[in-house]
């Protein structure tokens, strides 16, 4: 188990792959832990350095009382990456993972070289949306959305399957502060002006049955970047990596390829 300090929180975080390799960081969904990516690391390319990590609230990491700011989650994870002399990364952010990465890009270009924006938006719901669902949480705790959730994260074939109450656990077994906090950090993020500024290398993806950011909002995202190429899985929900980890790990690997990454 890897913790690390990193001013006001610590940090769960892992590292797999080659350590002196070409780096490549992941930032997960809302409501999950860094065992999102588990189906797609054993496919990544040999000799890169893959990093996950667990953000604030979530996880085994600390969880702060709330509301977070979007601020504090691009924090957290720049204040990661140069506690482990990372330069010059792959971002992979998938949901609130993509708005980090956005933010991060637009901070820190010595830290990313090319972004990966997975099932994410400039802006993602309403603040409106949100204050429901928190107050929904706050109500009944994290049981209160679990079935909802969970039709809005995957495919109905893979809802049928024995896998789906592992994952509604992780998402249920979440502290509500943490969950609620970066949910309050979703509510009050656009970045749809500092988005359209990037020029980064960026590969956007979508999957066709999400129903948490749809595939035409993922699309109008990468219209903001010049130059952005965007990917549609097709039978895959929110969670691509979970639900069709082959798949995404092609899509990947040839994005790390065409920029020289691997």
């Amino acid at each position: 188990m890897n913790m690390i300090d990193i001013g006001d929180i610590h940090l769960h975080w892992r590292e797999d792959g080659d350590p002196a390799g070409a780096p490549v960081v992941f930032a997960n969904s809302l409501g999950t832990d860094f065992r999102m990516w588990d189906k797609l690391i054993p496919l990544m390319p040999q000799g890169l350095r893959l990093i996950r990590f667990d953000k604030r609230g979530h996880g085994l990491s600390s969880c702060p009382s709330g509301p977070y700011s979007m601020g504090a989650l691009v924090r957290d994870a720049e204040r990661l990456i140069d506690a482990l002399s990372v330069r010059d990364c792959v971002f992979v952010g998938l949901s609130v993972g993509g708005l980090i990465a956005q933010g991060l890009a637009v901070k820190r270009l010595d830290q990313v070289r090319a972004m990966v924006l997975s099932n994410t938006a400039a802006k993602i719901g309403t603040a409106q949306m949100w204050a429901d669902r928190i107050a929904a949480i706050r109500a009944g705790g994290m049981e209160a959305i679990g079935d909802a959730t969970m039709e809005r994260w995957f495919s109905k074939p893979f809802r049928a399957t024995p896998e789906l109450s592992g994952w509604r656990h992780m998402l249920t077994r979440q502290p509500v502060e943490g969950y609620c906090g970066v949910a309050a950090a979703i509510a009050g993020t656009d970045f749809i002006t500092p988005t359209s500024g990037l020029t980064l290398p960026t590969l956007v993806v979508a999957g066709s049955e999400d129903g948490a950011t749809p595939p035409d909002l993922v699309r109008e995202t990468a219209g903001l970047i010049r130059g952005a190429h965007f990917e549609l899985i097709r039978g895959a929900g929110h969670l691509p990596p979970v639900e069709k980890p082959a798949e995404y790990a092609a899509v990947l690997s040839a994005f790390l390829a065409s920029i020289g990454h691997v």
